[in-house]
């Protein structure tokens, strides 16, 4: 019978109930939508650091990243052809990246420059870091003597696609090793300090070059982003000597501190709207039933009692909250998904030197969150306006306009 009649109640005032609901739902889509904005961010983030560099993660021999070795070979995986087929059995990893990392001289035309080489698996990568951004010429993919440049080496040794370059290596075993290549592209992560420093080559010519069929790490993708501690915990119960690290650990410096510098910016623009939110719902609501005194006098007059009336505000305010929370959130969902569907440009974030492309992405916890807040909003301001008309003396209200 409440409910009923709190449903009614909605309908006879129109301007006053939909003054109310266009504030519960404009709060309700700046909460949305930033929550969306934040979501798409950090998302984009997260899926250029893991689809250019890190894939989800990636295996070491134990304790290899913790410990400085004069000769780091020595402690590389050996035999890795048995790993690699154990990896790929597993269900929840999609590709397998077998590498080497070594520190080369590069020489062009009386020029060199140190950098910091990757061997990998060309063919494979390609497949998964489509966020590595080659800008000039091509990816590495089949090709025996291709090489693979940051911008910033690239810079360095004034160097285009089709050119040599001279990579001098220390081998294994003491000795000098070097090799020509030629620059089948040049590449811009964004990342100033990978950019400056790394290229790559097919993993069996830096093998060749280091005179070794070891590899020093395996990089994983996985088919879904949330299974990386489930795949980590089985393969250290299985290989024991083997340390798996995610890629938010990997990039500490660059990802994880940005986001989480990110985050706590973030919680505080998030405060500081919900607050301006909270503020507008409870004068709308507030001064709805404020207007509404002589009404109430009535109900208290024919016999309502204070827990009557108040139960009939609380569940007016409830509805409110419903209706305008969902009105806000569809149509936002509905704007953002229909009108601005397509990613738009941000400036660098910290430790970026390309622009980032963001787009709003939502889920399903920030629907309840935004749903929730707004209706218990509406409910609490409803609760204090109501609280205090409902006490009010009767007379006193039936003599208020």
């Amino acid at each position: 019978m409440t409910f009923l009649l709190a449903f009614r109640n909605l309908f006879r005032n129109p301007r006053r109930t939909l003054a109310i609901l266009l504030t519960l739902a404009l709060g309700a889509s700046a909460l949305f939508a930033f929550q969306g904005f934040i979501y798409g961010l950090l998302n984009d983030y997260k899926n250029s650091t893991i689809h250019s560099q890190y894939g989800h993660g990636q295996v070491y021999p134990k304790d290899y990243r913790d410990t400085v070795y004069q000769e780091p070979w020595k402690y590389w995986i050996e035999e890795p052809d048995e790993l690699i087929t154990y990896l790929e059995e597993q269900k929840d990893i999609e590709y397998v990246f077998p590498r080497v990392g070594f520190s080369a001289l590069l020489k062009k035309d009386g020029v060199t420059v140190s950098g910091s080489g990757q061997g990998v698996k060309a063919e494979t990568e390609r497949h998964f870091f489509q966020s590595l951004n080659i800008e000039e010429g091509e990816m590495l993919t089949t090709q025996e003597r291709g090489i693979i440049l940051g911008r910033g080496l690239a810079n360095a040794l004034d160097i285009k696609p089709g050119q040599t370059v001279d990579v001098v290596v220390n081998a294994t075993d003491g000795s000098i090793s070097k090799r020509n290549f030629i620059v089948t592209g040049i590449f811009h992560s964004g990342i100033q300090e990978f950019d400056s420093r790394i290229f790559r080559i097919q993993l069996p010519e830096a093998q060749s070059l280091l005179k070794t069929d070891k590899v020093e790490s395996v990089a994983l993708g996985l088919k879904s982003d949330d299974r990386w501690d489930h795949v980590a915990k089985e393969l250290e119960e299985s290989h024991p000597e083997l340390d798996a690290i995610p890629f938010n650990v990997l990039d500490k410096v660059y990802y994880q501190h940005s986001v989480d510098w990110l985050n706590a910016q973030f919680h505080i623009i998030r405060v500081i709207i919900i607050g301006i939110v909270l503020l507008g719902i409870f004068n709308t609501v507030s001064t709805s039933i404020l207007e509404r005194k002589q009404e109430i006098g009535n109900l208290r007059a024919n016999g309502e009692s204070v827990y009557s009336v108040m139960k009939l505000i609380l569940v007016e305010g409830a509805l409110l909250g419903v209706i305008g929370s969902l009105l806000g959130i569809a149509l936002t969902y509905f704007v953002i998904t229909l009108l601005l569907n397509k990613a738009f440009i941000m400036p660098p974030g910290p430790g970026q030197t390309k622009d980032v492309f963001v787009s709003f992405q939502f889920n399903w916890s920030m629907f309840m969150s935004t749903f929730f807040i707004s209706v218990i909003s509406a409910i609490a301001a409803s609760a204090v306006a109501g609280i205090k008309v409902a006490k009010m003396p009767i007379a006193k209200a039936l003599r208020s306009h």
